[in-house]
């Protein structure tokens, strides 16, 4: 029930106390949650840019309508999805396997060979979709260590995405920015702190066979 409670009191935060910083540690304790997070076959085909820079914010705000939430944050982590996922990136994927188990390569060729085969059969906009949705699996996860540790996260879609991956320099990178979550402390000024969750009831939300 903790963790209940937890996403209880975590909400979509509209105004961020702007004096207040995460530490190092707990920056680390996010990305560390989202880095956990499940993919398809393991093989995580996006990335998290990660923005503490106040003069990057400013220059992401435009982008983002000025939502107060780009500048007011501690700080910006930007789920962008790889633009068109590759054997590249399996390769890559099948070395890490090799080297964290201490195998060898043998030993994952047929799981290389399904994974190489699911790939290549998607055209470039499904495998996109596909690593986005990976990447929002990510974000929830990172929206959850976010409420264990009592810090304010707004996940975020409303933003120019083409000029976030401009800015960022994402494109050249391989990557599109789909998401975002704005991560510090709410503002005592965020009234809407106080409003109470809106969700469907569990009747209304299960569909039960």
């Amino acid at each position: 029930m903790e963790l209940l409670d937890k996403f209880e009191w975590r909400y979509a935060t509209k105004r961020f106390d702007s004096g207040r910083k995460l530490s190092p540690e707990q920056v680390s304790y996010l990305l560390k949650a989202a880095n956990l997070a499940p993919s398809s076959f393991g093989i995580q085909p996006f990335a998290v840019a990660m923005i503490e820079d106040y003069g990057m914010k400013e220059k992401l705000s435009p982008a983002a309508y000025n939502q107060p939430q780009v500048t007011e944050a501690s700080h910006l982590f930007v789920f962008a999805a790889r633009t068109d996922v590759s054997e590249k990136d399996v390769d890559e994927f099948v070395e890490r396997i090799v080297k964290t188990r201490n195998i060898p390569k043998e030993e994952v060729a047929e799981y290389e060979a399904v994974m190489k085969g699911s790939i290549n059969k998607r055209s470039p906009d499904s495998r996109f979709n596909w690593a986005s949705r990976q990447a929002y699996i990510s974000l929830g996860f990172l929206l959850a260590a976010g409420a264990t540790q009592d810090i304010d996260v707004c996940p975020m879609e409303g933003f120019n995405k083409q000029k976030f991956d401009e800015i960022l320099g994402l494109t050249e990178r391989g990557f599109s920015s789909i998401a975002m979550a704005a991560a510090g402390y709410r503002s005592a000024e965020d009234t809407t702190a106080q409003d109470k969750k809106v969700r469907k009831s569990l009747d209304e939300f299960v569909i039960k066979f």
